[in-house]
Formats: structure tokens, C-alpha cells, sequence
């Protein structure tokens, strides 16, 4: 018998679950905790997510399949299927994919903007989120 409460079961799933469009074109999954969130994200072709910068995050994204241009201030590259990108709180960016990307990234601490459904897709323990960020 668990004492784990149904809002800190660590065990979730996307199956199942609508992914989120959190821009125009631009769909994901979340899971977090006090510290991280996880995401799986979705670009349909042709779709972008504009100039933007964490000031309190920090994002690590794995390609998984696709590609997607991406501009970190001045600096722009083709990210493709294994390719991984460290942004740094602060950091300008965006990101553009012409024939659609999918993509795991860690943000941390976690930003409630990314957060579709605070019940759902955040597990919290003692600490209860207390670090999580609003934007």
C-alpha cells in the first residue's frame, strides 16, 4: 500500500492525453516536478516559435526526428535526429522547422507556462514546487 497522494504518484502517461498547442502549430506533453519539467515537443511544417528568452530557466533539448533551425543570439544552426542544445538562462532564441521536428527538453527550474495542467502534469513533493517560475 502506497502513501503516495494521486497528485505525488510518480507514475503518469501522454497515451492517450492530447498534446498541448502552446503556439500556433506547436504541440507538447509535459511532466515536471519541484526541479524539472520534461517535454515532449511537435513542430508541424512550416511552424516557428518566435524571439523569446528564459531569464530564470535553463533548456536542454534532444532532437529525436526531423529538424528544426534554431538561433541562439547571433548563432544559428540545423539541429537533426540526435543533435542536443544547451540554452542558457538569459539567451535570446528561436526556432524554425520547415518540414516539422520532434523533440525531448529539460527546463529547469520549471517554467508554469510550459505546464498545460498543473494537476495532471506536475508531480510535487515536499518542496512543492517551490522554485517553479511564473513568466
Amino acid at each position: 500500500m502506497s502513501s503516495l497522494d494521486a497528485k505525488s504518484r510518480p507514475f503518469r502517461t501522454w497515451n492517450g492525453r492530447e498534446a498541448w498547442e502552446f503556439v500556433d502549430g506547436v504541440r507538447l506533453h509535459a511532466i515536471g516536478g519541484d526541479q524539472v519539467l520534461l517535454c515532449r515537443v511537435q513542430y508541424e511544417p512550416g511552424k516557428q516559435v518566435p524571439w523569446h528568452k528564459h531569464d530564470d530557466t535553463e533548456q536542454v533539448m534532444v532532437i529525436l526526428d526531423g529538424e528544426v533551425e534554431m538561433t541562439i543570439e547571433e548563432d544559428t544552426t540545423t539541429l537533426r535526429a540526435g543533435d542536443v542544445v544547451v540554452v542558457n538562462r538569459g539567451l535570446h532564441h528561436k526556432l524554425y522547422s520547415e518540414s516539422g521536428v520532434t523533440f525531448m527538453e529539460a527546463l529547469a527550474p520549471v517554467p508554469l507556462d510550459h505546464v498545460p495542467d498543473r494537476g495532471l502534469d506536475l508531480v510535487l513533493g515536499p518542496d512543492g514546487g517551490s522554485q517553479h517560475v511564473e513568466r
